[in-house]
């Protein structure tokens, strides 16, 4: 059974306080004071977020979408930090000349329908909850987030991070964070938390390729491709195919993720390095999915969602523990055979035991 005790909404960000803690470091002020400013206002969050936890959130709005229809709001937050700033565009409203807003809108969309068509998922809730995000939030602000609420996103500072909506795998990471805050809600802190980031990782990157119409052969597994500016010497800010390989860049250092249980990160920093360490489920579910071919979001992504949405899977869970119920769950709905071969051969290759 899942013992999560109720859902508890935590702050997630696509770019790792890692990433920025380095930047904020740097001698260029251009790379530095964007930095700084992005993890003041993440702080500021968190602690909201942590008292969301102690005292509760208000009580939520009731879904006023009908079954099965996106109920999209965008808003502009006009580079300050209240939320959620002027409403630019609601759902059915024709696009405006704000290319951030329409990136927005569509993200929005697409991942909507991918959970609905592919899974029979009406939302992020299930029940049809609205879709809220607001755009041109902050200063040079190098960060996008959902905040157990609705979806935030930079414009990023131009130097080393571009606009936080160009990338829709970004969009669908940040909504898949609530699709875990309403099932299995894992703890935002080592594996669990790793798992955490790796469920938005997987399914944002399915949203993309879904929206792209690509095979698991075609996909780059790229997690933020055209997210970095051009004098960035890296591709994206995780690569599910070859974890540690996204940037090498004077100024970010070099990508720090395992692909493998043989290089795990323990540290006290980023939760316990949940997005350090997610580099290892990533590379879990890459394997499953090029190993059975075709359109990732079929079989390698229905096992994948069984597991979050199934009510089995602990909120503490570890890796080994998720990976026994996706062998479970490819047991369960295809039966012996490929799917069920090509999870058990995943997790032995990258170091976890499935009995």
């Amino acid at each position: 059974m899942n013992t999560n005790g109720g859902f508890g909404p935590v702050f997630c960000t696509i770019v790792p306080p890692h990433v920025l803690d380095r930047l904020a470091q740097h001698e260029d002020t251009a790379l530095a004071t964007p930095a700084r400013r992005t993890l003041e206002r993440d702080a500021m969050e968190r602690t909201r977020r942590r008292l969301t936890t102690v005292i509760g959130a208000p009580a939520a709005t009731a879904p006023t979408a009908a079954t099965g229809t996106p109920q999209r709001t965008v808003y502009d937050a006009g580079h300050q930090q209240s939320l959620p700033g002027t409403k630019v565009r609601g759902e059915g409203d024709q696009p405006g000349e704000d290319a951030t807003v329409n990136r927005a809108y569509a993200g929005l969309g697409a991942t909507f329908e991918l959970y609905l068509r592919a899974y029979g998922r009406d939302s992020v809730d299930g029940k049809g909850l609205p879709l809220e995000a607001s755009v041109h939030f902050g200063e040079n602000y190098d960060n996008a987030f959902w905040n157990g609420e609705q979806m935030v996103f930079g414009d990023g500072d131009g130097e080393v991070f571009l606009d936080f909506t160009t990338p829709v795998d970004v969009i669908g990471h940040e909504l898949t964070h609530g699709v875990t805050q309403y099932t299995a809600n894992l703890a935002y802190f080592g594996q669990s938390g790793a798992l955490n980031e790796s469920m938005s990782d997987v399914f944002g990157s399915l949203i993309k390729q879904y929206t792209l119409g690509q095979t698991a052969a075609e996909a780059d597994w790229l997690i933020g491709a055209g997210l970095l500016a051009p004098r960035v010497h890296g591709k994206a800010l995780r690569s599910m195919k070859e974890p540690g390989s996204a940037y090498d860049d004077p100024a970010l250092g070099k990508d720090p993720q395992p692909g493998t249980m043989a290089g795990y990160v323990r540290t006290g920093q980023d939760n316990g390095g949940v997005h350090i360490n997610s580099g290892i489920p990533n590379h879990a579910f890459y394997l499953v999915a090029t190993e059975l071919g075709g359109r990732a979001w079929e079989r390698a992504g229905q096992i994948w969602y069984d597991v979050l949405t199934g009510g089995e899977l602990d909120s503490q869970a570890t890796f080994a523990d998720f990976a026994r119920l996706t062998v479970a769950a490819a047991l369960s709905r295809y039966h012996e055979g490929a799917e069920q071969e090509a999870v058990l051969k995943a997790w032995e290759q990258v170091g976890v035991r499935t009995s």
